[in-house]
């Protein structure tokens, strides 16, 4: 299994959700079989939520960047960070726990343009995991992408639910605006 440095097995008590949660960071993914929480934050970001229909199998990835060419090229082993890495780790994760490819279904979220004067990453971030999701033939059954928000996440891959706790600007300290 993927249980290197992308993996998350940072996990804490969610009170909200009176479960065990496990909180991923960019670059990082985790899948599971089990009945827990997955949590991150987005800004710019993109979270693809997967799951089996099913099983109850699945995953979330929170990568920064669409694609690095370059570094698939050339090692076919890029970093999670990029989009192209992050969604290959988290379907290959959820099919070696039991998941069936052909009952994926997917969430999409993030991409928020969260500071002013930068390019639109967000949008690149966006529009990158809806054409891999569409090429895969994977089903999108829910997206919550774009705005000036950052995101909290919470999503339970045994039942494919999603909280999304839209973050107002003026509860960020000031260096992260």
């Amino acid at each position: 299994m993927h249980r290197g440095q992308y993996f998350s097995t940072s996990s804490y008590y969610e009170r909200l959700f009176d479960a065990k949660a496990v909180k991923i960071l960019p670059g990082q993914y985790h899948a599971t079989d089990s009945n827990i929480i997955i949590t991150t934050v987005l800004g710019s970001c993109v979270s693809v939520c997967l799951y089996d229909t099913v099983s109850g199998v699945g995953g979330m990835n929170h990568y920064m960047l669409p694609g690095d060419q370059g570094v698939m090229g050339q090692t076919g082993n890029g970093s999670a960070r990029y989009g192209t890495h992050a969604m290959k780790l988290l379907i290959e994760h959820i099919i070696q726990l039991g998941g069936g490819r052909a009952n994926l279904e997917a969430k999409v979220f993030g991409a928020g343009r969260v500071m002013d004067g930068m390019s639109d990453v967000g949008r690149q971030n966006a529009v990158f995991a809806m054409r891999f999701l569409k090429e895969l033939k994977i089903r999108i059954a829910a997206i919550d992408v774009g705005d000036v928000f950052p995101r909290k996440i919470y999503f339970s891959p045994a039942t494919g639910q999603v909280l999304v706790k839209r973050i107002q600007s003026q509860t960020l300290p000031p260096e992260l605006l």
